[in-house]
């Protein structure tokens, strides 16, 4: 019997538990939120599906009662804020590492075995309390962002290339940010062939500037942050964990002197599979890549002494 657990039943949380049920990724699904009735309301909602769409997975909803998540598989942590007119990111990164230390510290009360996928922002900053909070083994500590950037890349290049999104290969490495992330022009390929067969120079770059600022465009057009190919990715990364796949996917990980970095998470391609991370695969990065890579480490560090200084770590 597998179990996955999903901190926060807000729109991100919400909707990675619907597409793990949906997909019967596990055997049971519990959804815990801070606000009394959300999750249990929305499993509720998303059970009357469950004849309608065929699946056999149990999800269950529960307010703050930590013990409903025990002995789980993964547990996926969406808790946290988002930033306020007139906060600093300082400011910002102070309460939402609050909540997240004291979710994780929770949840491993009651799961000490659980893999944990962290989706709360500022993403690559909450992995990295995460693991140093908790003191866990680094394969079980896993930022999501990196999947979510990479199906964005993909969407785009399929759109300039007006070809099936499943037709093509893309990913992206660095920090998950709109001036940190690096999408890997280079790999990218439709039907095992260089993107670049099929497009210009010029239009490759439109694709790698429409990628990286993606979250943001739908900020702009919906007044609040994306969730369903967010809460899809953090399904996509348990799917890979729980089922064994052994899928290569960008995650936010600790590296330890891999890409030249050290005390640091950031998103680059490992092996997910039911030990978490199995393997980081340490790509061939021209200087130009590397060059990009530094700065957006570099960027990401800020984060982390920020804190440091806050004595959070």
């Amino acid at each position: 019997m597998s179990k996955v657990t999903v901190v926060g039943a807000g729109n991100v949380g919400a909707t990675c538990a619907n597409v793990l049920a949906f997909n019967e990724v596990a055997d049971e699904v519990v959804m815990l939120d801070i606000k009394e009735g959300i999750s249990e309301g929305k499993a509720m909602d998303m059970m009357q599906t469950a004849q309608l769409l065929g699946f056999d997975t149990r999800l269950t909803g529960c307010t703050n009662d930590y013990s409903q998540t025990a002995n789980s598989d993964v547990v996926v942590i969406t808790s946290g804020i988002p930033r306020k007119p007139g906060m600093t990111r300082e400011e910002l990164l102070g309460v939402n590492a609050g909540i997240v230390k004291s979710v994780a510290e929770q949840i491993l009360k009651y799961s000490p075995n659980a893999i944990i996928v962290c989706i709360s922002n500022p993403m690559d900053t909450m992995t990295y309390l995460t693991l140093k909070a908790l003191g866990l083994p680094k394969n079980r500590v896993i930022g999501m962002g990196g999947a979510l950037d990479s199906s964005r890349f993909k969407y785009f290049l399929s759109q300039a290339l007006g070809c099936n999104a499943n037709e093509v290969e893309g990913f992206v490495i660095g920090g998950h940010g709109d001036t940190t992330m690096i999408p890997m022009a280079r790999f990218a390929t439709y039907k095992g062939m260089p993107v670049s067969n099929f497009l210009s120079a010029e239009k490759i770059d439109e694709v790698v500037k429409s990628t990286m600022v993606g979250g943001a465009t739908l900020t702009k057009f919906l007044g609040t942050s994306a969730w369903y190919a967010p809460g899809a990715a953090g399904a996509f990364v348990v799917e890979s964990i729980i089922h064994d796949q052994k899928k290569m996917i960008p995650c936010s990980v600790l590296l330890e002197g891999e890409y030249g970095e050290k005390d640091l998470c950031i998103g680059v391609p490992v092996i997910l599979g039911k030990n978490g991370i199995e393997k980081i695969v340490e790509l061939d990065l021209n200087e130009d890549e590397k060059a990009k890579f530094a700065a957006s480490a570099q960027s990401v560090r800020g984060n982390v002494e920020a804190l440091k200084s806050l004595n959070l770590v």
